[in-house]
């Protein structure tokens, strides 16, 4: 019996090898090669390159230019990230308390994360384009503007722009999470709490959050991750501009890497983004796991 039994895991490990030998390459190449990459003068137009050390990350810890994108890259993920979760969760909520054309309504709102990003981009683009984009025209027509204004070249409105199309496009996938997880609140918690003559708000303090406070937890590791590497939605749109007011680590990496050609610094950028990210989401789990150990 036990040895059917290890001839069976044998048996199923070797099924699921090929694919999980795809998935280390996949994986493990690029991050291996972007170290290594990073330790050398690698060019992409040369076929020679040296081993330099540090060099590459001392040029990038002291370029102004990598600072500055970096902190957009913060204010990008911060803002970005708590517009989704306030929108996402502000719906969720609404849609939890629709007794009608509840699935119509959800469905209606996933709409922005069933698209393409390349999509996504270029619909704004028309509709933010300060020639002949439809809402700078339409609110000239309407007399709230003497010009049409240039959402995506103003200085002023570019990065507010961007964080509210990231939001607009991110909020969905929030919405759907927290609203399965309010589907596992028990409902006699919150009778009982209304016999007791706890308010709407008390019961949503001390029953709704922590329920679901771990599924929203994943939610902002997950969301921080991809916000932080988002790469396809600004440059799409902006390409890190103007003057550099929405470019953001991934694009100071591409500028670095495919535009100059110096894959060696890029990849550098690259490492570095890695560690930080790591940083963040050691932080993320560890408060994760007190909440855990709370509710257990």
């Amino acid at each position: 019996m036990g040895s059917r039994r290890y001839r069976a895991k044998i048996a199923a490990f070797c099924f699921i090898l090929p694919a999980l030998l795809v998935a280390l390459l996949l994986l493990l190449y690029p991050v291996i090669s972007s170290v290594f990459y990073s330790f050398t003068s690698k060019h992409l137009i040369k076929a020679d390159y040296d081993f330099v050390g540090l060099k590459n990350y001392i040029d990038v810890l002291t370029d102004a230019d990598f600072w500055r994108s970096f902190f957009t890259n913060i204010k990008w993920t911060v803002a970005s990230l708590a517009g989704q979760i306030l929108v996402g969760f502000t719906a969720a909520l609404a849609l939890e308390r629709i007794k009608h054309w509840r699935s119509f309504y959800r469905t209606i709102l996933i709409i922005p994360w069933a698209f393409p990003s390349i999509v996504i981009a270029l619909s704004w683009k028309w509709i933010l384009n300060g020639v002949s984009g439809f809402l700078p025209n339409f609110l000239v027509n309407i007399g709230l503007f003497e010009q049409a204004p240039q959402f995506l070249s103003s200085g002023a409105l570019v990065f507010p722009t961007m964080v509210f199309i990231n939001i607009w496009f991110g909020a969905p996938l929030i919405m759907v999470n927290v609203l399965s997880a309010l589907q596992t609140v028990p409902k006699d918690q919150y009778e009982a709490a209304q016999l007791d003559g706890a308010s709407p708000l008390q019961s949503f303090i001390h029953i709704t959050i922590p329920h679901i406070r771990v599924v929203v937890g994943l939610l902002v590791v997950l969301r921080t991750i991809w916000i932080f590497n988002s790469f396809d939605m600004i440059y799409l749109i902006t390409g890190g501009g103007p003057a550099g007011l929405t470019e953001t680590v991934p694009i100071y990496a591409y500028n670095i890497g495919w535009g100059l050609k110096m894959l060696g610094r890029s990849s550098a950028v690259t490492v570095l983004l890695l560690i930080f990210l790591l940083i963040v989401c050691f932080m993320y789990f560890k408060l994760l796991d007190q909440w855990e150990k709370e509710a257990g």
